[in-house]
């Protein structure tokens, strides 16, 4: 635990001091104001039909109450919060190669399971302050746009299914962070992510998407109740499998690699 301390303490003063961090902070912050600036335009036709386009594009978000407001939250952090976490976990375990640190941490009297450890606590870390950032501001915007349909119970639902939607995405994160190190560099893992982005698609359309890792947050994160788009009890067990591989893929990789 001692070795576990310290190397968590020398990679949150790593993250805290790098501009990353900032960065998706705001990002994160500026998806949920361009999502309540498009339910605004949908809730109002006349600046809809001035703003061509962006108009057009407002009335698909379909539902222009909380009902619909929150599916859209809950489909984003599903969404846009598996690149975030892919991004934050590719940084995190690759840019000691990046900046040619890797040799001298190897070198610290410190396991280096216990630097892989630090390094994903602070990857979920960093991606549930993402999500929690993304919940404020949304929540938020809704409050401020005084949408109808408010309840107590709607919003409780919402703010369960949201946060597990976040964890199942984090469960995600082990085999980038494997990749970061295996490929040593951030461009093979981004570009991991953005595969299995588009293969959940096709997973979802032949009705495979309960049984493909990558399509399950999704499919979680809207419950449509319908056979091949309903997330079974194997789904949550394919995650936790996928989450253990890759962490013990990881922690492989950072015990027996040349790392030289």
């Amino acid at each position: 635990m001692k070795n576990l301390a310290a190397a968590l303490s020398v990679e949150l003063i790593k993250t805290r001091k790098s501009k990353i961090l900032p960065a998706t902070l705001l990002v994160f912050a500026f998806i949920p104001l361009m999502m309540g600036l498009m339910m605004f335009v949908a809730r109002n036709p006349e600046i809809a039909a001035k703003l061509g386009m962006i108009g057009t594009k407002a009335k698909l978000f379909g539902e222009n109450d909380w009902t619909g407001y929150f599916a859209l939250l809950s489909q984003m952090i599903a969404s846009i919060g598996l690149i975030g976490s892919g991004f934050v976990t590719a940084w995190v375990f690759s840019r000691e190669h990046s900046d040619r640190t890797l040799k001298d941490i190897l070198a610290l009297p410190v396991p280096r399971s216990s630097i892989a450890s630090a390094k994903l606590l602070v990857v979920m870390g960093w991606f549930l302050l993402l999500a929690l950032i993304l919940y404020g501001v949304g929540v938020s915007l809704g409050l401020l746009m005084h949408l109808p349909g408010w309840s107590q119970q709607l919003f409780l639902e919402f703010t369960g299914r949201y946060l597990v939607t976040s964890l199942l995405t984090l469960l995600l994160s082990s085999l980038v962070a494997f990749l970061s190190g295996y490929s040593g560099g951030i461009v093979a893992p981004l570009g991991f992510v953005i595969l299995t982005m588009i293969a959940a698609q096709f997973a979802g359309l032949i009705g495979l998407g309960p049984y493909f890792p990558w399509a399950i947050p999704g499919l979680f994160s809207v419950a449509v109740d319908a056979p091949g788009f309903r997330v079974q009890a194997a789904s949550y067990g394919i995650l936790a499998v996928t989450f253990v591989l890759g962490w013990w893929a990881t922690l492989r990789w950072w015990n027996q690699a040349d790392h030289c």
